[in-house]
């Protein structure tokens, strides 16, 4: 289906009658149309976020009410809109978000009737997994890390130990919960998947960002660490490592050809031998004892 269904243009004409402009917007980015939210819409929704005199709890139950369509090209652009008003609106939209006590609850949902509907079903609710991860973290942490100061005077280059070992294990979350969206590139087959996974990409490449400059400061931190705080940071390496090669497969899929750090492959895992060994000698472990147990 193509265009505005009825059902749009009687919302749309509803919403004009009661005065009601964010919900006829709202209505307007998330048509039964197979493309992505329009520009013009998505660009209105975040001039509202700006505006003191909007309410943006009446715009975010907006746009959950509109999740609770049937309509998988409704609901995901709904995500969408939502996604998009995370990165781009106003701090105080994914504050209220990361307020809320529950937030999408799609885990369920599936679009029996339309074409593609089993397909993009699935990553509805891999998406709204996502967005409630990446809400969670702001509540955690009060900040969003796709947003944060980077460089050596940045916030994750900056942390100290003990912040640091606690801040890490939520950006992994969140990056896990992105990556396991794990669209194929046969399967971005229309425009709504489409701009759902080009905002993740954005999300990626971001939250990598201040996932490595944490991991580079951890490590910097590694060797005055005490005992209990270094094998934390030396399991958070191990899952950096992994996370790594799961962001590479993801990026290819964008068809992103660059590397992700100027590490090679060989570098990490010479860095991983110190790191054991020095938490085997903390531990007073002979390193023949540890290579056997690595064995």
């Amino acid at each position: 289906m193509s265009g505005q269904s009825i059902t749009d243009r009687i919302a749309a004409a509803q919403h004009s009658m009661t005065g009601s402009a964010i919900s006829k917007a709202v209505c307007k980015a998330t048509t039964h149309e197979v493309s992505g939210p329009k520009k013009k819409h998505l660009d209105y929704l975040i001039h509202c976020t700006n505006e003191m005199n909007v309410s943006i709890p009446q715009l975010a139950d907006t746009l959950f009410e509109r999740t609770a369509n049937n309509s998988w090209v409704v609901v995901f652009k709904a995500l969408i809109t939502t996604h998009h008003l995370m990165m781009y609106g106003n701090e105080r939209f994914i504050q209220y978000l990361a307020s809320r006590n529950t937030l999408f609850n799609l885990n369920n949902f599936l679009d029996k009737g339309a074409l593609q509907g089993y397909d993009m079903s699935t990553f509805i609710r891999r998406y709204s997994r996502y967005l409630n991860e990446k809400a969670l973290s702001y509540r955690l942490v009060a900040v969003d890390f796709t947003k944060m100061k980077r460089g050596i005077d940045g916030v994750m280059r900056t942390m100290n130990t003990e912040k640091l070992i606690k801040t890490l294990p939520i950006i992994q979350n969140q990056l896990d919960a992105l990556l396991d969206f794990e669209a194929n590139p046969n399967e971005l087959t229309n425009g709504v998947i489409n701009a759902a996974f080009m905002l993740l990409f954005k999300d990626s490449i971001r939250l990598f960002a201040a996932y490595n400059e944490g991991v580079i400061n951890l490590l910097e931190k590694y060797f005055d660490m005490k005992k209990n705080q270094c094998k934390e940071a030396l399991d958070i390496y191990k899952k950096f490592l992994y996370r790594m090669t799961k962001l590479s497969e993801f990026l290819k899929v964008a068809e992103v050809g660059f590397d992700l750090i100027s590490l090679k492959r060989d570098a990490p895992s010479s860095l991983l031998e110190a790191l054991e060994q020095h938490l085997a000698s903390l531990e007073g472990k002979k390193t023949k004892e540890l290579s056997a147990a690595s064995r």
